[in-house]
């Protein structure tokens, strides 16, 4: 990201912290409207998860010029949401709903420069996870397409 986007992102994301509780509502819902199957993955009290995802924001937000202190963070992350059931498909799904979410939040706010800053701060967030997620799985075998049992 280029320091521009990280301002970007920070600046409009300040707006959005003292309704947070809402903007998790939002999201969670445009998530779900765009794939109904991933609700089960999400157990648990929905406010308290979505104090999770909001405090997850504003961490990351507050990293990206950090980013050797994001990463470790972003690993584990994705090593937690891999056990979670979460797949590699689901990332793109969330992407497109934060960033409904950013858009019908910030209206007219939201130009295409800010998407586009989002957008390279999600795909920050989202592929450093799937690495975390990736480090999880057992190794293939070369020419099968087999993974081999984990060790206990």
């Amino acid at each position: 990201m280029t320091p521009q986007q990280i301002q970007a992102v920070r600046a409009s994301f300040e707006p959005l912290v003292p309704m947070a509780e809402q903007v998790a509502e939002a999201f969670y819902a445009r998530l779900f409207e765009r794939d109904p199957a991933l609700r089960p993955l999400f157990r648990g009290n929905p406010r308290e998860q979505g104090e999770r995802l909001m405090q997850m924001i504003a961490a990351a937000v507050a990293l990206l010029d950090r980013p050797a202190a994001l990463e470790p963070v972003l690993l584990q992350l994705g090593v937690r949401h891999a056990g979670y059931g979460v797949q590699a498909a689901h990332y793109d799904t969330v992407g497109a709903a934060l960033l409904d979410t950013l858009d019908a939040g910030l209206g007219a706010a939201f130009t295409p420069e800010l998407r586009e800053a989002w957008t390279a701060m999600y795909t920050l967030v989202a592929t450093t996870m799937q690495r975390g997620a990736a480090a999880l799985a057992p190794p293939a075998l070369p020419g099968f397409g087999l993974t081999l049992p984990q060790a206990a």
